[in-house]
């Protein structure tokens, strides 16, 4: 089975080719470059490098967020089109669960963040059970120290995940100490690959049924829907 995983969420732009249980490629960049410019040329240069044609896929898998607002959109939208065109399943995965599986070997809690500005961080808590990954808790939106203080009632590590950690890094180890543990993201880095391992066994849902997981409302979206309310 020939499946193709599209990660435009956040900072990196991930492309990968996997066929059966076998890497067949990935395209990974960390540079701040419009995904919207970027993203399909990289799919097309990655299926042609690895020599598999669009009509060969059996399955797309995307990061459907939560994440940056744009970034989130772009990629399922790609995803949605591609598998509109060629008639083949599409599924979603949490942004945060792709970000998360990065700590596979980690003796702990896994809590792998994006920011959200103004203090807000995206988040979830996830942990490796018999080499698979398990959410512990929902991905939410929340402050940091809201958060800090969730983790803090955990009796164990919990290792802190994402290119934002640096931004909350200070809150979250002012009140967990040395429970914190910062990832090195060089050994760190969500894969593609990784994205479409957790997407293989989600169940297949209809194209148009597969939207964006934003877990709050855009800030234009939301004054919008405050102007109506006080209409």
């Amino acid at each position: 089975m020939k499946i193709l995983g599209i990660d435009t969420s956040n900072y990196q732009l991930g492309v990968a080719l996997v066929n059966d249980d076998e890497v067949v490629g990935e395209y990974i960049t960390n540079i701040k470059k419009n995904h919207s410019l970027r993203a399909m040329p990289a799919v097309e240069k990655l299926m042609q490098e690895c020599n598999v044609k669009p009509a060969e896929l059996d399955k797309i898998v995307v990061a459907s967020g939560p994440g940056s607002y744009t970034g989130v959109r772009i990629g399922v939208t790609i995803a949605k089109t591609l598998a509109w065109t060629l008639n083949v399943p599409v599924v979603g995965v949490s942004s945060l669960a792709v970000l998360a599986s990065s700590g596979r070997y980690f003796d702990g809690v896994i809590s792998p963040l994006f920011d959200a500005r103004r203090g807000q961080l995206y988040t979830g808590l996830y942990r490796f059970n018999e080499g698979k990954l398990v959410c512990e808790k929902e991905d939410a939106n929340l402050p940091a120290e809201e958060w800090a203080e969730i983790l803090s009632r955990y009796d164990e590590k919990v290792l802190f995940v994402g290119h934002d950690v640096k931004i909350h890094q200070e809150v979250l180890q002012s009140k967990l100490g040395d429970q914190a543990v910062i990832a090195d993201m060089t050994s760190h880095n969500p894969r593609p690959s990784e994205l479409i391992r957790l997407g293989m066994d989600i169940s297949e849902e209809p194209v148009h049924g597969l939207v964006p997981n934003y877990i709050r409302l855009a800030e234009a979206e939301a004054k919008w829907r405050e102007s109506q309310n006080s209409k």
